[in-house]
């Protein structure tokens, strides 16, 4: 079908049309699925699935906190990882991160 041809039908004319488009969409659609689910069901009972095997994760030994918080002694920081937000804040301010290191 050319613009010409569609510019020419009327809004019923076109309706129709897009609404016999739609069901053939669909309905193809639905048969291309049916086919590919097919598929892939032969294709899973071909090949023999064994299951992965988990690796356990090694134990990382238990680290002691090497710096606190002043102000709320509970907060403490064994050095590792992104630094909190009290430290950050502190060294920010001017203050050295050996000011809050546990003796």
């Amino acid at each position: 079908m050319t613009n010409s041809e569609l510019n020419s039908m009327s809004i019923d004319a076109l309706w129709e049309l897009h609404e016999r488009v739609g069901a053939e969409l669909s309905r193809k659609l639905v048969a291309e699925k049916t086919a590919l689910e097919k598929r892939l069901l032969q294709l899973n009972r071909g090949s023999e699935r064994r299951p992965i095997p988990k690796r356990e994760r090694r134990a990382y030994p238990k680290v002691s906190p090497k710096f606190r918080n002043p102000k709320n002694r509970s907060e403490t920081w064994a050095g590792r990882g992104k630094q909190p937000r009290w430290l950050a804040a502190q060294l920010r301010s001017g203050k050295n991160l050996e000011d809050f290191r546990i003796k």
